[in-house]
């Protein structure tokens, strides 16, 4: 599909430009007339050279929240120099390597150009663009504090592609250790320890237990590793069956929570979650009811959206937020008393936020303490493996020894 530039004349009299997508120049015509748009002048642009040389040197990948972070503040600068709306969206598209968040700017500069709001334009791309990112931009919008909401979306958005790359690169190494040592394992189990063990079996002679059970188990993988990977592959699409269902999410997201150890730390990524969006959105002067709409949409946990239901309307009865939130009996108790202080003092958008960054920085200590264990706990389980290996073969070549 290629992007056209053109120049029509809007309904109002008024001369406008801008891009539009299309398959060919008749079919760009015709969506600009069904714009009530008529064209004077379409061509199609150079940019459209410019995204298929991208399309093919990085395909159209998903766009991280790192791109949209950075795109988020570049935009947020050009508007606070001055720049008009549309000629800042033109300059984004300079400075974006990313051809699907590129053709994304391309389609809201083109709606914007025939009369859409900047918001919803971005709802028109929802997997690129939250529900959370439209209804900041939308409050902006209406507010005119678009720039300082722009910035605080680019925080926003770089404090979760910080912690999320935190995380993963904190628990790489356990995880290339634990997948090195199942691997090894396995390359024991079916190469090694048989072509050991027939010599053994050619002896003729009672072999100790550990000896029978490290035969046993080796024959056993060999003969049924397929079925293994089967029956793995199979609990997986099950699984997956089962959590598409409106029934079956619920429950298992409620099954989260209740996990010992694991829940407490999940519980704690929601709350985060939790009070970062909602302290955000009234920071950008959304009303509370408003952004406890949005933040049902970002939580992602079925049974604490429930929940939420029942908190959004003790909020619309009037009472205040943190009643309702301890009545759900979920939520930590420390997140309810500082919402409450927030709630007294007149600042509950800042202590939301600061509610936020404490329950981020437990999460990233007790994740920092955790993979800091699994560390050692690997390398135990591996020596018990060898030690175990080793004590199976080496006690039918003393029994042998001994018979000599």
């Amino acid at each position: 599909m290629a992007i056209y530039e053109y120049q029509a004349i809007a309904q109002s009299g008024k001369t406008i430009k801008g891009v539009i997508d299309a398959e060919t120049a008749a079919v760009a015509r015709r969506k600009l007339r069904e714009q009530k748009l008529h064209p004077t002048q379409i061509a199609e642009s150079s940019g459209a050279e410019q995204l298929a040389r991208g399309a093919k040197r990085a395909g159209f990948g998903r766009v991280s929240v790192r791109d949209v972070a950075l795109m988020t503040r570049q935009f947020a600068v050009l508007l606070q120099a001055g720049m008009p709306l549309v000629e800042a969206l033109t300059a984004l598209l300079d400075q974006t390597s990313r051809v699907r968040l590129s053709k994304a700017i391309y389609d809201v500069r083109d709606k914007i150009n025939a009369g859409s709001t900047l918001a919803d334009a971005l709802a028109t791309h929802p997997r690129i663009f939250s529900q959370l990112y439209v209804n900041m931009v939308g409050a902006g919008e209406a507010s005119g504090t678009l720039e300082s909401v722009l910035f605080r979306l680019a925080e926003v958005q770089e404090r979760q592609a910080k912690l999320r790359a935190r995380l993963l690169s904190t628990l790489a190494y356990p995880m290339f250790m634990a997948l090195f040592a199942l691997c090894v394992i396995t390359f024991l189990m079916l190469m090694i320890v048989p072509r050991i063990t027939q010599i053994f079996e050619k002896q003729g002679q009672e072999l100790p237990g550990v000896t029978k059970v490290l035969i046993n188990t080796s024959d056993f993988i060999g003969a049924y590793w397929w079925a293994m990977v089967l029956g793995m592959l199979g609990v997986f699409v099950l699984w997956r069956a089962w959590i598409a269902r409106p029934s079956g999410r619920m429950a298992w997201d409620r099954f989260k929570l209740r996990v010992p150890g694991y829940g407490g730390l999940y519980l704690k990524m929601l709350a985060a979650r939790f009070s970062r969006t909602l302290g955000t959105m009234l920071q950008s002067g959304l009303t509370m009811l408003a952004a406890l709409d949005v933040v049902k949409t970002v939580v992602g946990n079925r049974h604490i959206d429930e929940q939420l239901n029942d908190v959004r309307s003790g909020v619309r009865r009037g009472r205040d937020l943190a009643l309702p939130l301890k009545e759900t009996g979920i939520f930590p108790p420390m997140m309810l008393h500082m919402i409450e202080l927030g709630q007294r003092s007149g600042e509950i958008e800042d202590m939301l936020i600061r509610v936020a960054d404490t329950y981020d920085d437990d999460v990233r200590m007790t994740v920092d303490a955790v993979v800091g264990l699994l560390e050692p706990v690997i390398i135990i389980v591996m020596g018990i493996f060898v030690g175990f290996l080793v004590l199976a073969i080496l006690l039918p070549i003393l029994n042998m020894s001994s018979n000599i």
